[in-house]
């Protein structure tokens, strides 16, 4: 798929005409069977469930999906009877049509596929139903400053759309950066990490990291790093004969006071306490 800019240049350079626009509301037997698409459509899901087979592959029909079905495309289309879908449609036609370098570029739509094609993921439907619902109702009005608003609305739709694909993508590559600096935590947890050079690693401010981290992962980073440590130490304690200060150390604490602090914050017993109730090696004398 294009990177949002990439396609949000592809249709900048496109004209549109509206062929068709409508919604429909499926009945629990309905169904199409194979067949080969004509003209370039989309349809956004909004109610109930199905399935589509694009080109032999199978696609949940669900809300929050739109389908961009190209000229050419062999599409079957069911719902689930006990779920009937409820969609918005839109058949179009179009050219591409720029100037560059003071020159007019056309293309017919045999020559510049149309940038979007299959199933998409909308993460925010509401508003593209309610541009398709003002769609639906200039659609049964006529006139050219009808038209005119149609055609805009269209790009402003198309628009919505790229901008829902960019903070989606936003939102993954931040996702991907916070598992990334998750991931370093967990082989790196005896080194000295702090907020500062986590959040750096993530490419985001200290603040947004912090924030983020604990949305998608459920602790602050400190708090996840602190159990990371508490864990292995747990390992440790009951499974070796090491003395407490080796084990701090062995995790990432210089302070063995410190680290038994912490120990006990969150486990609810001192690391003295928790080996001899869990211990299965010999408590060395001393410690």
């Amino acid at each position: 798929m294009l990177t949002p800019g990439e396609l949000a240049a592809k249709l900048n350079k496109l004209v549109f005409s509206i062929l068709l626009i409508g919604h429909q509301k499926c009945a629990p037997d309905w169904y199409q069977p194979l067949r080969t698409i004509r003209h370039p459509s989309f349809w956004l899901i909004i109610k109930g469930k199905g399935s589509f087979e694009i080109d032999g592959i199978h696609y949940p029909a669900e809300p929050g999906k739109i389908f961009f079905f190209t000229p050419g495309t062999v599409v079957e289309r069911r719902t689930d009877p006990e779920s009937p879908l409820e969609y918005y449609l839109l058949r179009f036609h179009y050219t591409e049509t720029y100037e560059e370098k003071e020159q007019w570029i056309s293309r017919s739509a045999a020559e510049s596929p149309f940038p979007l094609a299959g199933m998409y993921t909308v993460q925010n439907p509401p508003q593209l139903m309610y541009m398709m619902e003002q769609l639906v109702v200039l659609w049964k009005r006529r006139g050219h400053m009808t038209a005119m608003r149609r055609n805009i609305l269209l790009h402003e739709f198309l628009l919505a759309l790229v901008q829902d694909f960019r903070a989606q993508k936003i939102a993954g590559d931040a996702t991907a950066a916070i598992e990334a600096t998750q991931d370093y935590m967990t082989t790196n947890y005896r080194e000295p990490l702090t907020l500062e050079g986590l959040s750096g690693m993530a490419g985001l401010s200290v603040s947004h990291y912090s924030r983020l981290f604990k949305k998608i992962i459920g602790y602050t980073p400190i708090d996840y790093l602190t159990h990371l440590r508490v864990d292995r130490a747990k390992e440790l304690l009951v499974l070796s004969d090491y003395r407490l200060k080796s084990i701090a150390s062995s995790v990432g604490y210089s302070d063995e006071f410190y680290f038994s602090r912490m120990f006990k914050k969150i486990v609810g017993l001192s690391p003295r306490e928790y080996a001899k109730k869990y211990r299965v090696v010999p408590i060395r004398p001393g410690e």
